[in-house]
């Protein structure tokens, strides 16, 4: 069976690089004398050395050194202290040199401890003869500050190695060596050329955070001083083995063995695995035995033995560039420097190079030596006959690094490099600055798609469209190198602002940039604002600056002036007066904002002279206008065929629960589907290519009606079809009859699934966030295969218009505390703005007046349009009914500025309520509540009769204006199961909690002595009354006499005169 995996299967998980050599060594004790320790200084500190050592090297994390003289101090600090290593520098006057460390060993047994000694014949003829049980690791210090590097990272990959390679498959380098002075020389060569190789490899990393994660991933090296141990860490890491460098001799059953080397070097070649194989020797004439073993040989009396490692290594372990071998010759082909140079390359290799390489596993150890692991294991584990040609392995190689780069690019906030940009790159920034908040939410969206694969599916891949973020640090350069805050701050208007900005030049570093990004980006690029309070978490700042889309120009200089033109006018932005007034009113300060800006490729398809996606929205995970079998936490969704804009503007979109996406009320009648879906929409005109840009950044956008998108072509399969003779709505596209927007093959049969999808991103999404969410998006049909789509999610914040934020639960709020309380309520949150209420009086009402009553309540509106103010609309029947015996058939237009509509049934007028279904759209869209009430049999509450007493702003035959001195107070609640809606006067109600023993202010009033009786009394100069609810007996008590126990808590609730 082939070993060729099948890529659609094939889910690349990012390497956890962050869980990699998590045990470091952050502490050490060195044990010498004053002069010892003076010496390995070398008048600096070791501190300082190792540092060096460490940045030279981008590594993090030096340790401290703590230097001790004696055994006691030794025990002290560690008694005292967390160490990860202990280094002895034993004293040779001592008769036994090891004797401070076995000690400590016994106390401390598992601190890896190092000896460290100046070697000389004298200090060999000890060691061989002293216990050396309680000692790890021998050197020998020659004075160089590398060693104690190499030492460090020698514990270090000893302490990581075993789970490295198992979660993530990090490679092993084996040093078989038994010569305490050669390892002492060599280890110190193999760490700084791995080191530095594994910098110039994490260069690949998309930005510094990830560069110096990606080091984490280098090569371990593992020291082994005689044959068994060889053999132990072989077997322990035999399929994580990068390669292995030998000595020849070395001990082997406690003997001295002059062919331990080759001996070993046979038990590696009998497991069949491919691992590339350095004998080293001081006898020339070994190397018949390296040649035997297929093995490189190094002579150790070689004066240039660290190049010739170095060499050897390069060009055997897979560091490097990757060179291209004529397998005849052994001449060079060419040369393959880094990942994007073999994508590119790949497709040239001669196939018996390709062979030659692939049967060696050369392009595994390619990816492997540069912490490349997903990629690596997957051709390791693919036999060169598994293949049926090499074109099928040049494409699976292929293959591999386009899934890679994907993967490594979604969810990353890379640094933008213009030779590094390409059609694989998600997610970039020009700058240091902030991203601001729009470039947050997007960075956001794109780490938590990365996080879920199991959003994608086959025909429905979700992304977020290619993205490149200029900081707000070249905003700060552009406003002060072309000293533009003068203007900007000033009293110019939008005109004259917009005019100075387009006058100055942007940062040269940008121009080359640009360039490179449009080379990448081949379809219109979308200018967007984000500005530092855009968007931030509790500062809904959105849609008050600019968002300029640009068409593709062929010609690279315009496309750049129409770029940078568009950016400058979102700068501009930023100073517009209407700008200035949203600062003052949020009490932000203007130099406070930054902007930033998104460069996004626009989502969609061209069609003719026009460009839009074949559909896009909003969604909610709250929705609190449910109705029918809807939770408010099904969530909600708009959507609407072309751009974005038609549904901020409130445009008529197709409204539905992605969690009942076959129950769409506008399709639920035909004269609803006929009226109530979209007919217009906006589409981006190519051709339009402004000389001079606007302050008004929709100049080049178009509306078009549904007929020109049917010409075009982009309705086929997004719509029902209206038969006008059998009078019936067909799904599907009809030749003939009318076009409805229904996305019926979408929503009902599930051509992909985007219902499904938007669920399961809202309930990320709220997850994530912690809060509820509103994403914004876009789906665009693959042009030649419908049946494939892509989606595409442009925007996610988090819902806190505060008055949605509703936390009291109002059924406990008593019906005698309020003007009107209803349990069917569409909407949600507290309104606290509206002093007016009309309302249908009932005595005289009769429904043969519907059409005169329609018309007075349009007069009334249209003078609460003038002023700009919200109203409370109460009367009987359904609002907006056709047929005007079932209610008062007014329009939307006639009633635009009622905040609160209100469905009254009467004794005499029993109408099914509507749910506002009429106005739906307009309900959802400007957030206006809708409350259903029968007070006749008790379901909800109105108090005509308090009204009534009150003064008419105006009276006419069949309705009244009443207006209060302050505001009344609604608050909604759709959002619970058991919806409540009241309608209430504010200020008249003041709730204390009190002790009844406690009552000084009311001891003072007739009838309420302490104790807890009480009656009417005077308050503020009326006669008001208390209600009083005694928590303890839950008793309540309105205006009669009482009386609770001693110590009793109450709530008291001094009502007004309206009951007098």
């Amino acid at each position: 069976m082939s070993g060729i995996p099948n890529l659609k299967d094939l889910v690349f998980r990012d390497t956890p690089f962050a869980n990699l050599m998590n045990k470091r060594i952050y502490n050490v004790l060195l044990i010498a004398t004053k002069y010892d320790s003076f010496m390995l200084e070398d008048d600096g500190r070791v501190d300082e050395q190792i540092f060096n050592e460490y940045t030279s090297l981008s590594l993090r994390y030096p340790p401290r050194f703590t230097q001790v003289t004696t055994e006691e101090e030794a025990l002290n600090e560690l008694k005292n202290r967390n160490f990860e290593l202990i280094i002895c520098m034993p004293n040779m006057d001592n008769r036994d040199i090891f004797a401070a460390a076995s000690e400590i060993k016994v106390h401390y047994p598992n601190i890896p401890i190092v000896v460290l000694t100046p070697f000389s014949k004298e200090v060999s003829k000890r060691i061989a003869n002293e216990d050396l049980s309680a000692i790890d690791y021998v050197f020998s210090w020659l004075g160089n500050s590398e060693l104690l590097l190499a030492i460090i990272k020698l514990i270090e990959d000893k302490m990581n190695a075993p789970d490295d390679t198992a979660s993530v498959g990090v490679q092993i380098i084996l040093l078989v060596e038994d010569s305490i002075r050669f390892y002492s020389s060599a280890l110190p060569h193999l760490y700084k050329f791995v080191l530095e190789q594994s910098q110039m490899f994490a260069k690949e990393a998309l930005n510094d955070h990830q560069r110096t994660l990606r080091m984490r991933g280098r090569p371990k090296i593992k020291l082994a001083r005689n044959y068994e141990e060889a053999v132990r860490i072989f077997d322990q890491y035999r399929d994580n083995m990068l390669g292995i460098i030998s000595d020849m001799s070395f001990m082997h059953n406690g003997v001295k063995d002059p062919y331990a080397g080759y001996k070993f070097g046979q038990y590696v070649r009998k497991t069949g695995l491919i691992i590339p194989f350095v004998l080293e020797s001081s006898e020339a004439s070994n190397h018949v035995y390296a040649k035997e073993l297929n093995a490189s040989f190094i002579d150790k009396n070689s004066k240039s033995y660290p190049q010739d490692l170095k060499k050897k290594i390069m060009q055997r372990f897979g560091f490097g560039d990757f060179v291209i071998l004529n397998p005849h010759t052994k001449e060079e082909i060419m040369r393959i420097k880094d990942l994007k140079d073999l994508q590119k390359k790949v497709f040239q290799i001669p196939d018996d190079s390709l062979v030659y390489h692939l049967s060696r596993n050369h392009f595994s150890r390619f990816f492997y030596s540069r912490a490349m692991f997903p990629p690596a294991e997957v051709l390791k584990h693919v036999d060169v006959s598994d293949y049926k040609d090499m074109d099928e392995a040049r494409k699976l190689i292929f293959d591999l690094i386009v899934q890679y780069r994907r993967m490594k690019n979604t969810g990353v906030v890379a640094v933008y490099q213009k030779d590094r940009f390409d059609e694989y790159s998600n997610f970039a920034r020009i700058g240091d600055g902030s991203l601001g908040g729009k470039g947050r939410g997007l960075a956001f969206i794109g780490a938590m798609v990365k996080r879920y694969p199991k959003l994608e599916s086959d025909n429905f891949a979700v992304n977020i469209p290619k993205t490149v973020v200029i900081c707000t640090d070249i905003f700060d350069e552009f406003m002060e190198t072309n000293e533009l805050y003068p203007v900007a701050l000033g009293d110019a208007d939008d005109e004259t602002i917009l005019r100075y900005f387009l006058r100055a030049s942007l940062p040269s570093r940008l121009i080359e940039d640009l360039m490179a990004f449009f080379d990448v980006v081949k379809s219109p690029i979308a200018v967007r604002s984000s500005s530092l309070l855009e968007d931030s978490h509790y500062q809904p700042f959105a849609g008050i600056y600019s968002t300029y889309m640009v068409p593709k120009i062929e010609e690279k200089y315009d496309m750049l002036r129409t770029v940078s033109d568009a950016i400058k006018a979102v700068y501009a932005s930023v100073f517009y007066k209407d700008s200035k007034a949203y600062m003052t009113a949020t009490s932000n300060l203007i130099d406070q904002e930054k902007m930033a800006i998104v460069l996004q490729e626009v989502v969609g398809s061209r069609y003719n002279d026009h460009f839009y996606p074949t559909m896009s929205g909003v969604a909610r995970s709250l929705n609190f206008y449910p109705i029918g079998n809807e939770k408010a936490e099904d969530g909600i969704a708009n959507i609407a065929l072309g751009l974005g804009k038609y549904i901020v503007d409130g445009g008529q979109t197709l409204r539905f629960s992605p969690r009942h996406p076959h129950s769409i009320l506008q399709m639920s009648t035909m004269d609803f589907a006929l009226r109530e879906t979209q007919t217009r929409f906006y589409a981006l005109d190519l051709k339009n290519m402004a000389e001079a840009f606007s302050v008004d950044d929709a100049f080049n956008l178009v509306k078009l009606g549904l007929k020109e998108a049917d010409a075009e072509g982009s309705l086929k399969y997004i719509v029902s079809t209206y038969d006008p003779y059998d009078q019936i709505i067909r799904d599907g596209y009809y030749p003939g009859g009318r076009k409805i927007l229904s996305f019926v093959n979408i929503l009902q049969h599930d051509v992909f699934p985007l219902a499904d999808t938007l669920d399961q991103i809202l309930r990320i999404g709220q997850q994530e966030m912690g809060r509820p969410v509103e994403i914004e998006f876009a789906v665009n049909m693959d042009p030649s295969d419908h049946t494939r789509a892509t989606f595409y999610l442009l925007q996610i914040r988090p819902i806190v218009d505060n008055k949605e934020i509703m936390d009291e639960d109002l059924s406990l709020v008593k019906n005698e505390e309020t003007i009107l309380s209803s349990t069917s309520v569409l909407g949600h949150g507290i309104v606290g703005d509206v002093q007016d209420i009309i309302y249908v009086k009932t005595g005289a009402f009769n429904s043969s007046n519907n059409q005169l009553i329609a018309y007075e309540i349009e007069k009334m509106n249209r003078s609460f349009t003038d002023q700009e103010k919200g109203y409370v609309l109460v009367g009987p029947g359904r609002w907006g009914s056709s047929d005007s015996w079932l209610g008062i058939p007014v329009k939307w237009p006639h009633i635009s500025n009622a905040r609160v509509i209100v469905e009254c049934g009467l004794e005499n007028y029993r109408v099914d309520p509507s749910q506002g279904t009429h106005f739906f759209q307009n309900l959802t869209s400007f957030g206006v509540g809708y409350f259903t009430i029968n007070p006749f049999k008790g379901d909800g509450w109105f108090d005509e009769e308090y009204l009534n007493s009150l003064p008419a702003v105006e009276e006419t035959e069949y309705l009244r204006h009443v207006r209060f001195d302050k505001p009344i107070v609604i608050k909604m609640d759709g959002k619970k199961s058991a919806e409540t809606g009241l309608i209430f006067l504010l200020d008249e109600i003041r709730r204390i909690i009190y002790r009844v023993d406690d009552l000084p202010a009311f001891q003072t009033n007739p009838g309420f002595e302490a104790g807890g009786s009480f009656g009417h009394f005077d308050y503020a100069g009326t006669v008001a009354q208390v209600v009083v609810y005694c928590v303890t007996t839950g008793i309540t008590a309105i205006g009669k006499q009482d009386t609770f126990p001693e110590n009793s808590i109450v709530v008291i609730m001094i009502v007004s005169d309206k009951y007098s």
